[in-house]
């Protein structure tokens, strides 16, 4: 049990020292580290560790080797993955089956499994180690800190690692200077509205009230993002230190989790860890001895989107529906309870041990003027390289897709990138080379949001993805207020019909309109933002919905009332695979004899055609096309 300072650094350099033994191999072992985020868990990483621990005892090795769980790598195609340290090879792929080769390969044998490690798409050479990977080479972990590298269940790696320095060095300050420190460094919301960090503990600290509250927004709600799960899930106790720094800056006693339940894994490492670091004194009464006392609670939401709005995440909370409230009064002056409260999300938290540990300036010195520190984006879609990439704010979107996330797979061109999740816009190739900021994006018709980044190609209808989004704030519209409930949903019936090919040049006037009205009236972020997937679209994709409209015809080939599958009759050598995969029936022969053969070539009736697309998945390539 830590009582003092003194207690607590005499711990800490013994967990340093530890840790750092590990990783230099001066303890004289070789560690296994598994990743135990949900994809490679998905992928049996579970197992895979399992195999590893039982012939590391079948064998004798207990004295020479170890095999532990860490969190997520961010390499998520190539999970999962298994490190040897002190060496730092990676493995990538691996299967159950494949422990036994790393033990009596590598680790008994000293020989490196070549087949487990990553081969460079470009030079076509196997990469040992994770820092000599592509995907790596301009990320700067700060918010993902000790993700990948420490056992998330274990408070002891996580303080090896520098966890509650920050909070040591912000209890020996005045709560001012703490919050001073936050504001030096420039640090915005992560969650997707960029507010200033110590101003909003600025409002918070300067309302006179004896209970004040520190909530962290984990309910991520954008389609393919998993910024905040990974974090939680790899190094929760960073989350909970910048909740406790929060905490001291602005008088709160208590801190509350809001984590969506589709994250058990996050909320069970998290249970974990908040158990821990109150057993070893870290969290609680009079922390290091000081008067400052914090504790944690946690409470899990049921997956509703518009919970990632703070009011409404609130009101959850209390135990009410999950709805927005009218504003002002801000959450720093009337939140949770009518008590002064600040809410931050995970990524936001864990950014602010490092600004308190390592200084603001070292924070500031990375990204832009008016956008500092490190983003964490979930780049996933069309792009070879799909996982979780933390850059530097500036860093432009041609680095982000070409060299962090090794292009667009099979030579297919690049479309769009969409930002910001349901909430944001799709830019183009002409914003590759624009640097990711805050303000950059949202004056090209984006924003940053959370950090999902969906990558398209050729292949994809933007009519069909705003129709998309469209679908999902509909579906999550809490239906509070009329403009959201009804105009979304007016928007969605048009761009339906557009999709079906009933679309007229009157609606796109009625879209630009309603999408005015939506953002104008609506009471949360979450109306005013719904239209900007539609309003960016119909800017840079103009030509895509006048070809729904005018020409009937979806150029990408996606919407299927507006395509249809024809055999092409000098490709087809009337082998009737396509007729045999046919479901309802939809392809006959005809009395055409094609070039060069006897055999008669296939139709399709487009009247029966479903368009689902197996004739095509099972001929032969060019045989039969969608127009």
């Amino acid at each position: 049990m830590i009582k003092s300072f003194e207690e607590f650094n005499e711990t800490s350099l013994k967990c340093v020292d530890c840790v750092t033994k590990k990783f230099s191999g001066a303890d004289g072992k070789r560690h296994l580290l598994v990743c135990g985020g949900t994809g490679c868990l998905s992928s049996n990483s579970n197992e895979i560790l399992e195999t590893l621990q039982a012939l590391i005892k079948e064998n004798h090795l207990e004295d020479k080797v170890d095999a532990n769980k860490v969190g997520c790598f961010g390499f998520c195609s190539q999970g999962p993955f298994v490190k040897v340290l002190p060496e730092d090879t990676l493995y990538r792929m691996v299967k159950v089956e494949d422990a036994k080769e790393i033990i009596e390969k590598d680790i008994i044998g000293g020989e490196i499994v070549e087949r487990l490690l990553y081969v460079d798409p470009q030079t076509k050479e196997k990469v040992k180690k994770q820092d000599d990977i592509t995907f790596y080479k301009k990320q700067v972990r700060i918010a993902l800190h000790g993700c990948g590298t420490i056992n998330p269940e274990k408070i002891e790696e996580t303080l090896g690692v520098g966890s509650f320095k920050g909070l040591e060095r912000a209890l020996h300050m005045k709560q001012e200077d703490v919050i001073k420190e936050v504001l030096d460094s420039g640090l915005r919301g992560r969650g997707g509205g960029g507010f200033p960090t110590g101003r909003k503990w600025q409002f918070a600290f300067a309302q006179q009230n004896d209970e004040k509250y520190v909530v962290c927004n984990g309910d991520e709600g954008d389609p393919g993002a998993f910024m905040d799960r990974s974090i939680l899930e790899g190094n929760p106790i960073a989350v909970i230190e910048g909740m406790m720094i929060a905490g001291y800056a602005i008088g709160a006693k208590n801190g509350y989790f809001y984590v969506r339940a589709e994250y058990p894994i996050a909320v069970e490492r998290l249970k974990i860890a908040i158990k821990q670091a109150e057993e070893l004194g870290l969290l609680g009464d009079n922390i290091m001895g000081t008067d400052f006392s914090f504790r944690c609670h946690l409470r899990l939401g049921a997956g509703a989107f518009v919970c990632g709005e703070e009011t409404a995440l609130l009101n959850s909370i209390e135990g009410q529906r999950g709805m927005p409230r009218p504003r002002p009064p801000f959450p720093a002056v009337k939140g949770l309870w009518g008590k002064p409260t600040i809410i931050n999300n995970v990524e936001t938290l864990a950014t602010v041990p490092y600004i308190l540990r390592e200084g603001a300036a070292k924070f500031a010195a990375y990204g832009t003027e008016k956008s500092k520190g490190t983003k964490v984006f979930a780049l996933g879609g069309k792009v070879n390289n799909v996982g979780l990439v933390e850059v530097p704010m500036g860093t432009t979107l041609r680095e982000l897709i070409y060299d962090i996330g090794g292009g667009i797979p099979n030579g297919k061109k690049f479309k769009a990138i969409q930002t910001g999740g349901p909430s944001g816009g799709c830019l183009t190739v002409d914003d590759l080379d624009a640097a990711i900021d805050y303000d950059n994006l949202i004056a090209r018709g984006s924003m940053m949001g959370s950090g999902g980044a969906i990558v398209m190609d050729e292949d994809n209808c933007m009519v069909d993805v705003a129709k998309f989004y469209m679908e999902f704030i509909c579906d999550e519209s809490c239906g509070k207020c009329s403009p959201c409930r009804i105009g979304t949903k007016r928007m969605l019936e048009i761009l339906t019909r557009i999709t079906e090919g009933k679309g007229t040049m009157q609606d796109l006037e009625d879209l630009e309109e309603l999408a005015q009205a939506v953002k104008a009236n609506s009471l949360c972020g979450l109306g005013q933002t719904s239209a900007n997937p539609i309003v960016s679209t119909m800017s840079k994709f103009k030509d895509e919905y006048l070809a729904h409209i005018v020409d009937k015809k979806c150029p990408a080939h996606v919407c299927k009332n507006l395509m249809e599958y024809v055999i092409n009759k000098d490709k087809c050598v009337g082998c009737g695979i396509c007729a045999k995969n046919c479901p309802v029936n939809a392809i006959t022969r005809t009395d055409y004899i094609a070039p060069n053969h006897k055999l008669a070539s296939m139709v399709i009736d487009a009247t029966k055609c479903v368009k689902c697309g197996l004739c095509q998945s099972q001929c032969r390539p060019g045989a039969i096309t969608k127009e």
